[in-house]
């Protein structure tokens, strides 16, 4: 059973900074793209950052480029987002994502996605 564990997030002021860590467990194949995404009260889900296998091409939603970073560490099937400079409007339930497919390397920031994360709330405060 596929299982994506996350931690980190929590509260922070503007201007602050915080590293979300994902791991995907029980699978013995790496996993080809894995994302974060987000989802604010009142708002859709938007794909925030993704990273896919081939390169390590990563992507970004435009307000996090220049803020966000993600990497992965391929042997242990995880995937990491380091927010920098962090604004009230990245606010939101962040969720790990992770696909085994080669198809969701042409829309990382939508999908397809296989796994889903329970989520972890980042709070940030002006």
């Amino acid at each position: 059973q596929v299982q994506l564990l996350e931690s980190g997030g929590g509260s922070v002021q503007a201007g602050g900074s915080l590293r979300l860590s994902c791991v995907a467990t029980g699978s013995t194949y790496t996993t080809y793209c894995m994302g974060w995404f987000r989802q604010a009260p009142g708002k859709e889900r938007e794909g925030v950052a993704a990273i896919c296998t081939g390169g390590g091409s990563t992507y970004y939603v435009d307000p996090v480029k220049g803020r966000f970073t993600i990497s992965r560490d391929i042997a242990k099937n995880a995937v990491n987002l380091q927010m920098n400079s962090l604004n009230p409007e990245d606010t939101a339930m962040y969720y790990c994502a992770a696909s085994w497919e080669v198809v969701t390397a042409r829309t990382p920031l939508v999908g397809p996605y296989n796994y889903w994360g329970q989520g972890t709330q980042v709070t940030v405060s002006s």
